[in-house]
């Protein structure tokens, strides 16, 4: 069995279209009513447009926040590494296994972006430093720091640990 179906088409020209159309408003309070829809109209997209905008820097700020936050805890959880590494250095100064573990490690922070807070001939400032112990010492101007007991470091401008000092008096 067969089934044709019969397709009509019909021409329409422009004019035919434009005759078509639904009735343009020839009135003005219909002209001012329309006028005010399209602007509220486009006002409630550009409040849109704006919120959407906000929403992708917000979860832009998000995402990097979180990814700082990682990165500081595994440098917190790292830092113990670090001063055992120094002791042993400390304790055997010439030994290359741990020099060279100790560069490794210094090379690893420096490229996550971890620094270690200078400290020995620094003025003491209580936001990178903890004194420790005050000492008189002729060779040093007061509120020097003149030996550093642990070392401190910071993430960025973030301080991770305060390093632990001795200040001159």
């Amino acid at each position: 069995m067969n089934d044709e179906k019969e397709v009509k088409v019909e021409s329409v020209s422009i004019d035919d279209v434009a005759n078509d159309a639904t009735p343009k408003p020839t009135t003005a309070p219909e002209i001012e009513n329309m006028t005010a829809q399209l602007a509220e109209m486009n006002d409630k997209y550009l409040r849109l447009a704006a919120e959407l905008e906000n929403t992708r820097r917000r979860a832009a700020l998000d995402a990097e926040s979180r990814a700082r936050n990682r990165a500081m805890s595994v440098a917190e959880k790292i830092l113990p590494v670090m001063d055992a590494v120094d002791a042993a250095l400390k304790h055997s100064p010439a030994d290359a296994g741990i020099q060279s573990m100790a560069r490794a490690l210094e090379s690893a922070f420096e490229q996550i972006g971890i620094t270690k807070i200078k400290s020995i001939g620094e003025t003491l400032n209580p936001m990178h430093h903890n004194a420790i112990q005050v000492i008189d010492t002729p060779d040093a101007k007061p509120n020097t720091i003149v030996d550093e007991m642990q070392p401190g470091y910071m993430y960025g401008d973030t301080i991770l640990r305060t390093a632990m000092v001795i200040v001159a008096k």
